[in-house]
């Protein structure tokens, strides 16, 4: 992230603190940057994406350690830490058996929406919200692409019990 970001601010503020979960409002952040938000701030929640390319806003937060979830209604954000980048999985004949949780922290850990992760494994959106919510789990092909694309993205795990 430029030094020049208006976002800076941000990230330095997120960086000092050592919550968890952080929640201030729209007009807090207005302050803290010393900028206004975009209308498309307070309007559209994709403005507030976890992505890890293409968005200031975004890159403060994520390089901070956090993802973050909107509020419209209440003109609030809820900044939550990332997950930790290891995790314990079980495997079975050399698949890693993906569970909700490590599914959900691969997806934060590469900054898409779930939706952008369903693309990214040529799945439906309802499919990844099932598989974090377990309701299913993935088939054990999906297990081995769900462990390659972890690999190229750098997602580290740890076998055994």
């Amino acid at each position: 992230m430029k030094g020049g970001s208006k976002y800076q601010p941000l990230l330095e503020y997120l960086q000092r603190s050592d919550c968890p979960e952080i929640t201030i409002s729209f007009t807090e952040i207005e302050k803290l940057i010393n900028h206004t938000l975009p209308n498309s701030a307070r309007k559209e929640r994709r403005w507030w994406g976890n992505r890890s390319t293409g968005s200031p806003q975004a890159s403060a937060w994520m390089k901070a350690g956090y993802v973050v979830e909107p509020n419209l209604e209440t003109q609030t954000v809820t900044f939550r830490r990332k997950p930790t980048d290891s995790y314990k999985v079980q495997t079975a004949t050399n698949t890693i058996n993906w569970n909700n949780e490590t599914i959900k922290a691969l997806r934060l850990k590469m900054g898409l929406s779930q939706k952008e992760f369903a693309e990214e494994l040529g799945v439906r959106q309802q499919t990844v919200s099932e598989w974090e919510t377990s309701v299913y789990e993935p088939t054990r092909a999906t297990s081995k692409l769900l462990s390659m694309i972890a690999e190229k993205a750098g997602f580290k795990y740890k076998t055994g019990d």
